[in-house]
């Protein structure tokens, strides 16, 4: 540790964001940078705490829904006194011993790492996040990041199928223990949900392209716009490859089957946010081939991370109104006594969507403790608004933990209805064409730590074997899911 009494003497402090009405005129970046000096000063806030519980993913106890720290141990402690030493390059070095893609994470990662920091629990966490971005992006400047072929091949080939987080650490991984590896996405750019799950003012996606340039000059087969399951059979791809791992996501998105849902203009968020920004990157939304939201009351049903980007998305396209509503109560400002520290705090934030709505209309646009009732035609077939009823969250022994109140009923105009209520498993082509075990979830059955499905030599990492979960959690998956498909190709294995 460089400076025993950083974090007595400097205050917490992240970079400034652009201008919430500003950046509301494009899909560029939102955040600002910190100075060198001053990223100094927060790495110094890092305390020898002992016993460091940021840097270790740990699930905890059964009764309670969260994990504490980061999944995949990133070396934090370590990188935080390199960062105050200015010893970038070495801090570089300690980033990718494990962490493939660090400004991945450290743009869309909601940093658990944070949430679990031993300061954390009486003054402002350390600032882990803005640090590891800041470190993978001098390094990018300083042409640091270069590609690393394998020194030798070991001919054996790999299927990798899916390129989001899992698939994309899963191919790096594998590539560097020599095998021949083909990553397969049936999108027409590689980065799965990186690419078109995740909007570009939160993630440029020049930034993974030129990861997957990288892995191309280290050796790595991209084939794009091709569907395992459709375009090429599943069994096909086990027959010519040596080992294939699964990365498919857990893409089937849970529906809201309420009267009315049938009319035009109700989307799924993920089709929203997708067409956005594949039309962006082809013609900068000059072709028109994207759902938009100009002069439209918008309403977006479901929070969490996505519901935020349709917030974002709506707002940059124009949107006549906008509302988010949520069946849960409103978060507490402080953590609750049955969320309490390492675990990941869950309380009231305003996120970027949210605060862009805020200085635009004026308020924030979630209302909470609203269900859906029904959706309203306006007699040509098209989404006219919604109807909503107030609920109260109630002890229940197996039934819904919520009723409804009566008499609450409230009408909501809306020409633009996105939903943002989660996922439901992985779909079903492949998991169904190789009759592969399945889980209670419908999830792809493969033991954690060795992620081996039912198929000798077919493995399963990310979302499809643990269901819909953060980027961290899906390089972990794709990390270990390499190293264990290593050990089964070769019998040994020296990946980490």
């Amino acid at each position: 540790m460089g400076k025993p009494t950083g974090f007595l003497e400097t205050k917490r402090e992240l970079p400034a964001d652009r201008d919430p009405v500003e950046r509301l005129q494009d899909f560029d970046e939102i955040h600002l940078h910190l100075s060198d000096a001053t990223l100094r000063d927060q790495g110094g806030r890092c305390m020898d705490c002992g016993v460091p519980f940021c840097h270790t993913g740990t699930t905890l106890p059964v009764n309670s829904p969260f994990a504490s720290g980061c999944p995949i141990n990133n070396l934090i402690p370590e990188w935080n006194d390199l960062v105050y030493r200015g010893l970038w390059r070495e801090a570089l070095d300690r980033l990718h011993k494990t962490n493939n893609f660090p400004e991945f994470t450290g743009r869309v990662c909601p940093a658990p790492c944070e949430g679990s920091c031993v300061l954390g629990i009486n003054d402002p966490a350390v600032t882990i996040k803005n640090i590891e971005v800041s470190i993978i992006d001098k390094a990018w400047e300083e042409g640091w990041v270069v590609a690393q072929p394998p020194q030798r091949r070991t001919g054996k080939t790999v299927a990798v199928v899916g390129s989001g987080p899992a698939g994309m650490c899963a191919a790096m991984q594998l590539n560097r223990a020599g095998h021949q590896v083909t990553v397969y996405e049936r999108s027409d750019r590689i980065g799965g949900l990186l690419m078109y799950g995740i909007p570009n003012m939160k993630l440029d996606k020049r930034y993974i392209q030129r990861r997957v340039d990288q892995m191309e000059a280290e050796g790595i087969s991209f084939v794009t716009n091709t569907e395992i399951g459709k375009d090429i059979p599943a069994q096909t791809l086990i027959d010519n490859h040596d080992a294939v791992v699964l990365c498919i996501g857990a893409l089937k998105p849970r529906d809201l089957p309420k009267p009315g849902r049938e009319l035009k203009g109700i989307h799924q968020a993920l089709d929203f946010l997708h067409a956005n920004t594949k039309s962006l990157l082809d013609s900068n939304l000059a072709d028109g081939n994207y759902i938009s939201a100009k002069d439209k009351n918008v309403i977006v049903l479901g929070g969490g991370d996505t519901g935020t980007d349709c917030v974002g998305t709506s707002l940059r396209h124009g949107c006549k109104s906008l509302f988010q509503f949520d069946i849960i109560p409103e978060p507490p400002m402080e953590r609750s006594p049955d969320n309490p520290w390492p675990e990941w705090p869950k309380v009231y934030k305003l996120d970027y969507g949210q605060e862009e709505a805020k200085a635009l209309h004026g308020e924030d646009p979630r209302k909470y403790l609203l269900s859906t009732v029904n959706f309203l035609d306006d007699g040509n077939g098209n989404v006219r608004g919604l109807v909503t009823q107030e609920v109260e969250w109630v002890k229940s022994e197996g039934g819904p933990p919520f009723r409804e109140v009566p008499g609450t009923e409230k009408e909501w105009p809306a020409e633009l209805v996105l939903l943002s209520m989660g996922w439901l498993g992985p779909q079903d082509t492949i998991p169904e064409a190789l009759g592969l075990e399945r889980d209670q979830r419908s999830n792809v059955k493969a033991e954690a730590g060795k992620y081996m499905t039912s198929i000798p030599g077919v493995f399963a990492a990310g979302d499809v074997r643990r269901g819909m979960s953060l980027v961290v959690w899906a390089f972990k998956e794709g990390r270990e899911a390499a190293r264990e498909c290593d050990r089964y190709l070769m019998g040994a294995t020296s990946l980490p």
